[in-house]
């Protein structure tokens, strides 16, 4: 079996410029990936084929965005037992509103691990990923706590150094 690999499925081409902050996230972690255009509506059948393969393939976690009606997580989720993340993508006159509440709300029995909408959901979907991933893998798991405590130092340093200027007024 191939190694272990994170699809990531959008609904339109559209989609990227947000989903690309996935795809950097993933790229630090060194997790391998695979990106495709696909649509719950338009190509049912054509994700449904791409899903059951890459799961034959190795695939552990898939990352589905899209706007609007937004029901391509839930129809992975529908197709797969691994796990899903959703990230609604804040396109359309309800900038995304729609789009997490079809993400979100899936029956009992069909998880979908929802995000927030846009540019920080496709961010934290990496991290979310990475975390699972790193459940199997030790190197992993120590590369994500490194990079969660990087995080911490930054936002401390950025406090203190606010501090000093603030004495300085």
């Amino acid at each position: 079996m191939s190694k272990p690999f994170v699809a990531i499925l959008m609904g339109s081409d559209s989609d990227l410029p947000v989903m690309q902050n996935t795809l950097d996230i993933l790229r630090t972690f060194n997790i391998t990936f695979e990106v495709k255009v696909t649509s719950a509506h338009r190509t049912p059948a054509a994700t449904h084929s791409y899903v059951t393969d890459a799961e034959a393939r190795g695939c552990k976690v898939f990352i589905c965005a899209a706007g609007l009606a937004a029901h391509l997580a839930g129809a992975v989720a529908g197709i797969t037992t691994r796990a899903v993340i959703g990230v609604p993508i804040d396109a359309g006159p309800l900038k995304g509103q729609d789009a997490l509440l079809s993400t979100v709300m899936m029956p009992a029995g069909v998880p979908v691990a929802t995000v927030a909408i846009g540019k920080a959901g496709a961010k934290n979907a990496a991290y979310l990923a990475a975390q699972m991933l790193a459940i199997a893998d030790d190197e992993l798991a120590i590369a994500v706590k490194a990079d969660r405590q990087a995080n911490a130092e930054a936002v401390i340093a950025k406090d203190q150094a606010l501090q000093e200027m603030l004495k300085s007024l």
